[in-house]
């Protein structure tokens, strides 16, 4: 009788960030910036460095599977990257932190950054990714920031610690992918294992919100300088 087996091994795989460091950074942050599904490091590392303002040491790391964007791929066609899909959601939990963690230790000592002043930054697919990172490595970034991204459906279950870093999530009220309902219990949830977490409903669509510098740059300079003290 013919059978059939599922087989799986490892092979290495090439991880690609751009870099966007300022001239004479003077006590910078570093910024891991993470791009939603379908998109690309460059529009990402242009969002977060409007978001976040001068003076900061920013990665942004692009997803590690890609596709073609639109229904009928051709030569021409855009390619967009993903951190991952449902039937493989496991593995994609642990490539991400592996990529994260490679990432922080590659950058936090070039840049002679403490972890503590690394922040974890994302926009739509991988928020989740990154709550659960923090929520697993507590001690590997200083603060974490998802826009328009959801909460792991598991962060309630004791595999994750207590988080110390602070955690600034931004939703939009018209999100295609996270009603209002759902949203609006994201700072609660967020709570059960974040000591400090500030919310922000803003009016829009799934879209980085062009206002989000005027809450991310003053959250930064609190989260901050109260670690400073």
């Amino acid at each position: 009788m013919t059978s059939v087996e599922t087989g799986t091994f490892t092979a290495p795989l090439p991880c690609r960030y751009l870099l966007r460091t300022p001239p004479q950074p003077r006590d910078p942050l570093l910024i891991l910036s993470l791009h939603g599904y379908g998109a690309n490091p460059e529009d990402m590392l242009r969002l977060t460095a409007l978001a976040v303002g001068e003076g900061h040491v920013i990665a942004a790391l692009q997803g590690p599977f890609q596709h073609y964007l639109g229904a009928t791929p051709g030569a021409s066609s855009e390619v967009g990257y993903n951190w991952g899909v449902r039937q493989h959601h496991e593995d994609a939990i642990l490539l991400h932190h592996e990529i994260v963690t490679t990432a922080l230790e590659r950058l936090t000592p070039r840049f002679s950054i403490p972890h503590a002043r690394a922040v974890l930054a994302g926009f739509s697919q991988p928020v989740g990714l990154n709550y659960r990172f923090i929520g697993t490595y507590p001690d590997r970034a200083g603060a974490v920031i998802g826009i328009c991204g959801g909460v792991p459906r598991d962060w309630e279950e004791d595999k994750y610690r207590p988080v110390e870093a602070p955690i600034l999530h931004i939703s939009r009220d018209a999100d295609e992918f996270f009603p209002v309902e759902t949203v609006n219990r994201f700072a609660d949830r967020l709570r059960v294992h974040a000591r400090d977490v500030e919310f922000h409903l803003l009016p829009g669509g799934h879209r980085f919100p062009s206002k989000a510098r005027t809450i991310i740059q003053p959250w930064l300079q609190r989260v901050f300088a109260a670690a400073t003290r």
